[in-house]
């Protein structure tokens, strides 16, 4: 095993954690939580399965949605299937409830919107941690991707389309949808955004160090396709004077 390899994939682990400790903090917050969330817990209310692991469960049924959208998993993909139900329960173990701190009132309300703000923040650090390890992308967002180069739906329709689904569904089945909800739809984008960026993921790939990682590819293309060497502008200009008399 290389010692890029083992970086990486450490970086991979780390992340896994933090996103599974950022979604059980918004779970014990219960002002709502993502999507997925709502839908893992509504199949929780119906079979009395754990939240973690139905989180398990779901992602490998994703993960066979993959397969006619020809989509390959990598590592990183697998991991985070089995990976981040377990870190969500630990996280349910480690963090107390916010009425455990006793709390009334507004303040009360205050504590469980502080655990939701904190988890929605980790949660974004998380995404860059781990999508940055670039060992492929997780089953949902794989969903994403598949059903964009598959079908050609754009991926903000893919999303809306299958988080809208399994958002209604969830809720159908008394997952928990609320004001943490409604922020998490319109905060994890930028969050996330911020966060890509500061763990040095670009548009060009997962993993790549700036910006700059991203510009070598472009000029040589656009050179070799503009502009020719001078061996062969030199042998095209015989070519023509050769063919002049003929056409006298």
């Amino acid at each position: 095993m290389s010692r890029s390899f083992a970086l990486r994939f450490a970086r991979l682990l780390a992340g896994l954690l933090l996103y599974g400790l950022a979604e059980s903090l918004m779970v014990h917050a219960t002002i709502g939580v993502s999507p997925w969330m709502v839908f893992a817990q509504g199949i929780a209310n119906v079979t009395g399965l754990g939240i973690g692991l139905l989180t398990v469960l779901i992602g490998g049924a994703v993960l066979l949605l993959w397969i006619p959208l020809r989509q390959r998993p990598g590592l990183g993909t697998l991991m985070n299937v089995l990976l981040v139900g377990p870190f969500i329960e630990l996280g349910l173990l480690l963090f107390p409830a916010p009425d455990a701190f006793g709390a009334t009132g507004v303040a009360a309300v205050l504590v469980s919107a502080g655990y939701f703000a904190i988890g929605l923040l980790l949660l974004a650090v998380a995404s860059g941690v781990y999508i940055g390890a670039a060992m492929g992308p997780g089953p949902r967002d794989g969903l994403m991707t598949g059903l964009h180069s598959r079908l050609g739906w754009p991926i903000w329709l893919g999303r809306t389309a299958v988080e809208g689904t399994v958002l209604l569904a969830g809720w159908l089945l008394g997952g928990n949808v609320g004001l943490g909800t409604v922020a998490f739809a319109l905060l994890v984008g930028p969050l996330c955004g911020v966060s890509l960026r500061w763990f040095g993921v670009t548009k060009a790939g997962a993993g790549s160090r700036g910006p700059r990682a991203a510009r070598p590819t472009r000029p040589s293309r656009s050179r070799s396709s503009r502009r020719s060497s001078p061996a062969s502008r030199s042998s095209r200009r015989p070519s023509r004077r050769a063919s002049s008399p003929a056409r006298v």
